[in-house]
């Protein structure tokens, strides 16, 4: 008589409960469609307040070109453009419930201590995204719209469309939050011990390849002074990180 095969079971915490892979299959569905909940939950409350922001970010640009409207080229541009900050708005809300689900996934295989670390590290990394929207609100986006707007402007007459202003502007922040919370994840990580400084200083040629890589995603144009704009910042993370790092594998070593 053949042997049953059964799926193997994987330990969850500590006190000796366990889930099968199709077990941890629904559950990370269920924190996806949790997530997701909340970005929706969030661009609902977004939608709201789009206007008032809408009209906030388009001031610098409106400033600048001397216009008081945006232009539209399609029928659906005014209510794409409304809808990407509501979602912008949505997705900044959602935030912290988000790494919340992320953390609620993974945190039954923790040990207590790992647990209390990623509980303590939360709220950190939602403000180190507003910082960062900051960031590129007051210092990266004045520059780039003046450069843009004011190049060769004896051949090119300056009308921006909104459906591509907004999308250029509402990516630029987005992004930017996202890369100002890379330096406390990986000093979280490496308070666990799975990151170290060595492997972040000896790869950091592949860094300046990968900031150079992601500037040009973040800031869809070709001039070089808005890529170095968006660059040097990602270059200072990446640096921090490393410090950071350092000071995390130290303490990791001392509680152990």
């Amino acid at each position: 008589m053949s042997e049953q095969h059964t799926p193997p079971r994987y330990t969850m915490d500590g006190e000796g409960a366990q889930m099968t892979f199709f077990e941890h299959l629904a559950e990370l569905r269920n924190r996806a469609l949790w997530s997701f909940l909340w970005v929706g939950l969030g661009t609902s409350i977004g939608a709201v307040f789009a206007g008032q922001i809408l009209r906030y970010l388009g001031e610098p640009y409106l400033r600048l070109s001397e216009e008081s409207k945006f232009l539209i080229t399609d029928p659906t541009g005014s209510v794409v453009a409304y809808f990407r900050v509501a979602l912008l708005i949505g997705s900044t809300l959602a935030v912290p419930f988000v790494t919340y689900q992320i953390v609620m996934y993974i945190l039954p295989a923790m040990t207590k201590r790992e647990r209390r670390l990623f509980m303590l590290g939360l709220p950190p990394v939602f403000g180190l995204f507003l910082v960062g929207i900051a960031f590129a609100w007051y210092i990266l986006v004045p520059p780039a719209l003046s450069f843009l707007e004011g190049f060769l402007p004896d051949l090119f007459r300056t009308e921006w469309e909104a459906g591509r202003y907004i999308t250029f502007v509402t990516s630029l922040l987005f992004w930017m939050g996202v890369s100002f919370e890379t330096p406390l994840v990986l000093f979280v990580l490496s308070l666990l011990g799975l990151v170290s400084p060595k492997p972040l200083i000896r790869n950091w040629r592949l860094a300046i390849v990968l900031s150079a890589a992601a500037a040009a995603l973040i800031t869809p144009t070709v001039d070089p002074v808005n890529m170095f704009l968006v660059m040097a910042p990602l270059m200072m993370l990446y640096l921090i990180s490393i410090g950071l790092v350092a000071i995390g594998i130290r303490i990791s070593r001392r509680s152990s």
